[in-house]
């Protein structure tokens, strides 16, 4: 097995069309992770630069009221994310910006996509392009061509007639480029490694690992496949022909029907109508601008009742402050009911997606990658839980301020000095732990396994006997 691994290592050598052209295509992968690494650093320098002097005019701000403040709010910015120099997943449509107020959740806005101009959003060089298309499509040459031309120079029989059964040189071929594709991939996440060599964590060697794991799983599916297909079939046309017709259903075909699918079986609310359903619940609590309201009474009478006093003058604190808490609690109670069942309905997608990794691995291969990446629409979740987080205690000190920072109920004239908004704490986004996470990707991974096993059985016990041509 060992001198057939390196004898089909000599012919790939001395194949030069084909060897320059895998070298070719490792060169593209490692200028699309050098361009990918120089954006990133421009996001991250923009990503601070905006950040600081974002902190620099909230902390410089003059005595101001603080529901005034609150309206004022600030800004949070999505960090650029080192691991999109291998996929970038969604960032690119998701948006950076998020205006932090009170009483509203904003959206995230500037995405990526939405600035391109023309002409760039027809495509980018995009290393997970090349890693999940385009190098696949080699493997399937490579392979079809290891089998072929020995089939073509009877040199099989040969080797055959020697006493080396056949599924014994159909397991060493796919061996020997399986182990050249993986080369290919260590030698870009080496390259990769060298651009982040300042950003090295545990966390990201994790990920990087089970990147690994999961493309030399893949290649060796498409490898093995094109070994087994290849040697069964006698006619060599319709044996690529067929494998490159597998390779079509699992990338373009499978995938548009899945997802088109998927949405049908676990529709989303439009924008409208999720925008309708808030509101409505939105106006069914305490309305902080408007102090006839119901609610709002009932409130007032309670605040009166604790502190013994008939009257809101009478009141050591101011009431106004204590109404816009009350609002936003109420407000954080609808947010997590739509956006929880919003976030229910696209876990319930992407299970659903995952699911079709059974029949297709390519599925899984997308999945784990965008996960391993960070750049899946889970972590983009996560990221905006935080911020929302950050909102609610942002927005709770400056009404506390209002309420019991020395105003009376009424005096919208109160202001709080400089010193209170420097101690009001500033977004601190904690990164994404791959371990809180990896449950969600262990399917896909799994089905790797199950794939590679499906695989390495047609080989063994499928290629007993090969078709001649």
């Amino acid at each position: 097995m060992k001198r057939i691994i390196i004898n089909e290592w000599r012919l790939l050598y001395r194949n030069k069309t084909q060897f320059g052209i895998m070298c070719g295509f490792m060169i593209v992968v490692i200028v699309a992770i050098f361009l990918s690494h120089k954006q990133y650093n421009v996001q991250y320098d923009s990503f601070n630069s905006a950040k600081n002097e974002l902190r620099a005019q909230w902390e410089n701000i003059d005595a101001m009221n603080p529901h005034s403040a609150a309206h004022y709010g600030t800004y949070v910015f999505k960090p650029a994310n080192l691991l999109t120099h291998l996929d970038e997943g969604v960032n690119s449509i998701t948006g950076n910006v998020l205006r932090v107020e009170g009483h509203v959740q904003n959206e995230m806005v500037h995405s990526e996509a939405s600035q391109m101009m023309f002409t760039s959003k027809f495509g980018k060089l995009k290393a997970s392009l090349i890693f999940q298309y385009i190098i696949p499509l080699l493997l399937i040459f490579s392979a079809f061509a290891s089998v072929y031309s020995e089939k073509q120079n009877d040199r099989l029989k040969l080797i055959v007639l020697q006493g080396i059964s056949p599924n014994r040189i159909m397991f060493s071929k796919a061996l020997a480029i399986w182990l050249y594709s993986n080369i290919l991939l260590i030698i870009t996440l080496l390259v990769y490694l060298i651009f982040s060599t300042s950003n090295l964590s545990s966390d990201l060697l994790l990920r990087l690992v089970l990147f690994f794991v999961s493309y030399s799983l893949y290649y060796f599916i498409i490898i093995g496949l094109t070994i087994f297909l290849s040697a069964r079939i006698n006619k060599t046309a319709i044996a690529l022909t067929s494998m490159i017709g597998i390779w079509m259903l699992w990338t373009v075909f499978i995938p548009s029907m899945v997802l088109s699918s998927v949405e049908d079986w676990h529709p989303l609310p439009s924008r409208n109508a999720f925008k309708s359903a808030m509101s409505e619940d939105r106006s069914k609590g305490i309305d902080g601008h408007n102090p006839s309201d119901e609610r709002g009474k009932a409130l007032e009478t309670k605040v009166l009742s604790e502190y013994g006093v008939d009257s809101l003058s009478q009141l050591p604190i101011n009431f106004d402050g204590i109404r816009m808490q009350e609002d936003e609690e109420y407000g954080n109670l609808v947010w997590d009911k739509h956006f929880g069942n919003l976030n229910d309905i696209l876990q319930d997608q992407k299970n659903t997606v995952q699911y079709f990794g059974i029949i297709n691995p390519f599925t899984s291969l997308q999945n784990a990658s965008i996960g391993l990446a960070g750049s899946d629409n889970l972590h983009h979740q996560m990221f905006l839980r935080q911020v929302e987080d950050y909102r609610r205690v942002f927005i709770k000190a400056l009404n506390d301020e209002h309420a019991y920072g020395g105003s009376k109920t009424g005096d919208w004239g109160w202001k709080a000095n400089n010193d209170f908004f420097k101690s009001v704490a500033d977004f601190d986004y904690q990164p994404i732990m791959f371990k809180t996470v990896l449950k969600h990707y262990l399917l896909d991974i799994c089905l790797l396994i199950l794939w590679t096993g499906i695989v390495i059985v047609l080989i063994i016990f499928g290629t007993n006997k090969i078709a001649m041509t």
